[in-house]
C-alpha cells in the first residue's frame, strides 16, 4: 500500500502537494488529517496541517495509467477496453496500426505485459495478474497453437518419437498443455530455462496409457 505524509500551511495545499507528488486525482485516495493548522499567537507557535494520503487499491486504474504513458511515448492512439477473466484481469487493446504493439509472435505485447505486470506490483501488498492484448490477438494465437498441438500430438502418436517446440511464453506453454492434456496416448512436459523453455510432446508408453 502507497502512502506518504505530507504538510503545509493549510489542509488543502498540502493534500494537493501529497497529490502532485503521487501524480493521483483526489478519488484515488484515502486522506487521514494527522494534524489541523494552528495560526499561533503573533506569529508565534504556528502549526502547518499534516496529512496522510494513502493510494486505493485500484489495480484497473493504476494498469492503465501505466499503459497510457506508455502508449504516449509510442505516439499511439489507442482505446483501452479492460475485464475480468477468472483470477486476472485482461486489458484488450482496440485501435489502428496494431502490429507494432504486438509485434513477431506477440513478443512485444509480452515485453509490455511484464512491464505491466510489474510497475502495478512493484508494492509487496499488490499481487494483481495482468493479461495484455491488442485486437483479440491472444484469441487468434490460442486457436492456432491448439490447432498446431493436435497436429503434432497426431505426428507423434503415428511415428511414435518426441516432438519439441521452439521456446514459447509461460502463458503459451499452458495452453498446448491443457490442450493435450486429455489426448489419448499423448503427454507433455517442459524443458529449459526462461526465456528459452520449450515443450516437449511424447507418446506414452503402453504401460502409461
Amino acid at each position: 500500500m502507497r502512502k506518504l505524509v505530507e504538510s503545509a500551511k493549510t489542509i488543502d495545499e498540502a493534500i494537493a502537494l501529497g497529490l502532485s507528488k503521487l501524480g493521483l486525482q483526489k478519488e484515488e485516495v484515502e486522506i487521514n488529517i494527522i494534524t489541523e493548522p494552528t495560526k499561533g499567537f503573533l506569529g508565534f507557535g504556528s502549526k502547518n496541517a499534516e496529512v496522510e494520503i494513502i493510494v486505493k487499491d485500484n489495480p484497473i486504474a493504476q494498469g492503465k495509467k501505466v499503459l497510457s504513458e506508455i502508449f504516449g511515448a509510442m505516439d499511439l492512439n489507442v482505446q483501452i477496453e479492460d475485464y475480468k477473466e477468472d483470477d486476472q484481469i485482461v486489458f484488450n487493446i482496440v485501435g489502428d496500426n496494431l502490429g507494432v504493439l504486438i509485434g513477431r509472435r506477440g513478443q512485444t505485447l509480452d515485453a509490455l505485459q511484464y512491464l505491466l505486470n510489474l510497475s502495478v506490483n512493484k508494492s509487496k501488498d499488490s499481487n494483481t495478474r495482468f493479461l495484455l492484448d491488442a485486437e483479440s490477438y491472444r484469441e487468434r494465437r490460442k486457436k492456432t497453437l491448439e490447432s498446431l498441438a493436435q497436429k503434432l500430438a497426431n505426428k507423434v502418436r503415428k511415428y511414435k518419437k518426441d516432438v519439441v517446440l521452439e521456446p514459447m511464453a509461460p502463458y503459451e506453454r499452458k495452453i498446448i498443455h491443457t490442450y493435450l492434456q486429455n489426448e489419448k496416448g499423448i503427454y507433455t512436459r517442459s524443458q529449459g530455462q526462461e526465456p528459452f523453455r520449450k515443450i516437449v510432446i511424447s507418446a506414452k508408453k503402453h504401460t502409461e496409457v
